[in-house]
């Protein structure tokens, strides 16, 4: 009956059968003697068959178990999970993103050895169980059968440094989360480690906002705080987008427009599909592990798993591309990422005003960030929770916050694509943040933000004009969203949003060890010689 309810649930058709055979502990060795535990879930009577790997640090049992060992195998997948180096009573030291190429492929090589695979091997997971695939599938001889990716791209370093800016929130979140995760009851909803948790990402420096958080030190933040600035190759053996248009494996991802990943995972997407490969991506409305996006990750995991293990090809009749329109309830089919659309640009004017471009000379209009009080985030694609789009009236009304706002919409407006801002802009201090945000204003005043960006400006990069003015080229996360009649537009530039991005201090110290701080007064220009905008790809059927 809990199987049948599973099925439901996911929306997967009733397995038929007998239980999976789940043999547990398997001893998998490493290339340097250690040892990583793995549990096999196979369909009753399988003796030679394909094996779907999963590569987790997070344990192998609980919710992850069900959903994709045994639901998995209820559906004729022989699946494997690996607990990879460090965690879960396998054997090492865990160092996140460091040695999953080495163990991927030992693991691989392994399975392929075994009397119960047939040789072909497929991978499947989200998150950091996606990091795991792409840390094997380009390198693997022979190729995997298929890599489904859910939630995860092929690098996370724009992720942890985006825009160059330390992602505080997510680090910090993450940090705290696998360092205590296999105490006991770590899994259950814990309120008042969330709320130290949050308060641990004030702390300063921010590299020990581990042990303000959990009371203990976590490498990985230390790790990521101690290579933060520009030209650090530390991560270098995480980076694997130089390999995706070589791939040949097939692909299948699925993301969310609230995910912190969307833009990196949407460049493998564009990589490939430029290198002429095939593969396919959902997007709908969802934040990083939401729970409304678990049902279709799973389905489009399993079906095209049986598609490339199985032969069952009925779930790979559909579009390459389907995204969700927001604010439209609607799905949309593509051939390919991006739709055509007509790059619109709506002008940062003086006085707060949204549109066409200022025809004349106008004085640039001023705030002051301080690292003291610094610029609160309000909902977006945090790791941490399901924020998405939140009510922006208390920043909006911040000294150190901009609002340019534009007419009420006559006609629908539908955004799809890739969004961008440029900003004109003079500092006092050499060292800023240049943060923009897109929000959807009702006909209420309520302006709940659809997508941001954030950049970091360092003295001489980019380079200012003789009047010390400095055009910031800010990419923002790709979104669909459909602004409706007579909705405005709205646009926020502040020089941060903490803690979802480390607060700049202003001095140029290295983010692991900075406490102190300066306040920065910033100039927004919006005159003829610099029309300081937002471009926005807008959507005609």
């Amino acid at each position: 009956m809990l199987n049948r309810l599973v099925d439901r649930l996911l929306g997967l058709p009733k397995a038929e059968g007998p239980a999976p055979v789940v043999t547990k502990d398997l001893r998998v060795p490493m290339s340097d003697g250690v040892h990583l535990l793995t549990d096999r879930y196979a369909p009753a009577g399988t003796h030679s068959a394909p094996v779907v790997l999963i590569r987790t640090p997070y344990g192998r049992s609980g919710m992850l178990s069900k959903l994709f060992g045994d639901t998995f195998a209820r559906h004729g997948l022989q699946t494997v999970i690996q607990s990879t180096r460090g965690s879960f009573g396998s054997e090492g030291e865990f160092r996140p993103f460091h040695l999953e190429r080495e163990d991927g492929i030992a693991t691989a090589e392994w399975l392929r050895a075994q009397p119960w695979c047939d040789g072909r091997l497929a991978m499947a997971g989200a998150s950091y169980l996606g990091h795991t695939q792409w840390a094997v599938g380009p390198y693997l001889d022979p190729p995997l059968e298929a890599m489904c990716l859910g939630i995860t791209a092929s690098q996370f370093i724009t992720n942890f440094y985006p825009g160059g800016v330390l992602a505080a929130d997510d680090m910090v979140s993450w940090s705290s989360m696998i360092g205590r995760q296999e105490q006991r009851f770590a899994a259950l909803p814990n309120p008042f480690q969330t709320r130290k948790t949050r308060a641990a990402m004030a702390h300063l420096p921010v590299s020990a906002a581990d042990v303000a958080a959990i009371g203990k030190p976590v490498l990985f933040l230390k790790d990521v705080t101690e290579h933060a600035e520009p030209g650090d190759g530390y991560w270098a053996m995480s980076d694997h987008s130089a390999e995706v248009a070589g791939l040949t494996v097939p692909v299948t991802m699925v993301s969310g427009w609230y995910d912190l990943f969307v833009r990196a995972q949407l460049q493998d997407f564009v990589t490939l599909q430029e290198a002429g490969r095939a593969p396919r991506i959902t997007i709908g409305p969802w934040s990083h592990g939401e729970p409304a996006s678990l049902r279709v990750m799973i389905q489009d995991q399993l079906g095209f798993l049986r598609a490339h293990l199985a032969d069952d090809r009925t779930q790979l009749q559909r579009s390459p591309v389907r995204i969700y329109l927001q604010q439209a309830s609607t799905w949309l089919d593509f051939e390919q990422w991006p739709p055509a659309s007509t790059a619109t640009p709506s002008h940062l004017r003086p006085v707060g005003g949204l549109g066409e471009a200022f025809d004349g000379e106008a004085r640039p209009t001023p705030f002051t960030y301080d690292p003291a009080d610094p610029t609160p985030a309000v909902g977006g694609p945090l790791l941490s929770g399901d924020n998405k789009q939140q009510d922006n009236k208390d920043v909006e009304a911040r000294d150190d916050v901009l609002v340019f706002t534009g007419e009420p919409l006559v006609h629908d407006l539908d955004v799809i694509g890739d969004v961008s801002a440029t900003v004109f802009v003079r500092t006092e201090l050499g060292h800023a943040d240049v943060y923009v945000r897109v929000c959807d204003v009702d006909q209420g005043g309520l302006s709940r933000n659809v997508t941001e960006g954030i950049l970091r400006l360092r003295p001489g990069q980019p380079e200012a004009d003789a009047d010390g003015v400095v055009t910031a080229e800010v990419p923002l996360d790709p979104t669909a969203y459909r602004f409706r009649r007579g909705h405005r537009l709205r646009v926020q530039v502040a020089g941060g949003a903490f803690p979802r991005f480390a607060r700049n201090h202003g001095t140029g110290e290295p983010v692991a060890a900075a406490v102190g701080g300066k306040p920065n007064r910033f100039e927004v220009f919006h005159d003829a010689a610099h029309p300081s905008r937002i471009t926005l790809p807008v959507f005609t059927p």
